[in-house]
């Protein structure tokens, strides 16, 4: 079957060109100019894939709201905001919110097309069937490719795609320092260094939520981050 993607932009001629750009990519398309709209959507049945414009026709952060509703329905949903606005602001605000990517609109639609082809691939080199009995365990963190499930201390951490795999890419080689291009080319992704840096504040979030002393997500300055048992 056809991976769904949906697109919740409220310019008609925008929407349409990302639409026909995935369509000759091999994806079904759906469109929605607003956040009513694409909730009601959502309700009957996720995407496998979401791109979101901020500003949603009289909501001027509507997509931050519908970032906020679609995290709630799914931890592992894989979010890109694609908009105008750049500011850095913006930037880390959708990413706070649990999205994968933020991208502008000045990018090119094979640029686009490459990002979101990157992510999918991140979604099945993850839930290949060889992981099924590939579970990483280190110390108190377990986790599970094939669900794409996280758990510190047998309690469930609700992390994103791109949360998921950067702690996956760490894990595994604890102790080793990775770099913001070698964690990007593990996952075949072109991530900012902002990008990289604000899931990584994220991630540590959500694990000192359960354990206010986790400590095992370190940076080492001037040359990336390294997982510590």
């Amino acid at each position: 079957m056809k991976r769904l993607i949906a697109i919740v932009e409220d310019e008609a001629a925008i929407r349409d060109n990302y639409a026909a750009a995935f369509t000759r990519e091999g994806y079904t398309v759906r469109c929605y100019a607003n956040r009513a709209q694409a909730m009601a959507a959502f309700a009957a049945r996720l995407p496998d894939l979401a791109v979101i414009d901020i500003s949603l026709e009289e909501e001027p952060e509507g997509g931050f709201e519908l970032c906020r509703e679609l995290r709630a329905l799914s931890a592992e949903l894989p979010i890109i905001f694609l908009t105008a606005r750049d500011s850095e602001l913006d930037a880390v605000s959708g990413l706070r919110l649990g999205a994968d990517d933020f991208l502008t609109k000045d990018l090119s639609l094979a640029h686009l097309t490459a990002r979101v082809n990157a992510l999918f691939r991140r979604v099945d080199a993850l839930r290949r069937p060889a992981a099924a009995a590939e579970v990483t365990r280190r110390g108190a963190l377990s986790l599970d490719p094939e669900r794409m499930q996280a758990q510190w201390d047998g309690k469930v951490v609700l992390l994103s795609l791109t949360e998921f795999w950067i702690v996956h890419a760490l894990a595994r080689h604890p102790g080793h320092v990775r770099n913001r291009q070698q964690l990007m080319d593990a996952a075949n992704v072109v991530l900012d260094d902002n990008t990289v840096t604000s899931h990584v504040k994220r991630i540590r979030r959500k694990f000192q939520s359960i354990d206010p002393g986790f400590d095992c997500l370190q940076t080492v300055y001037g040359m990336g981050y390294r997982w510590v048992e």
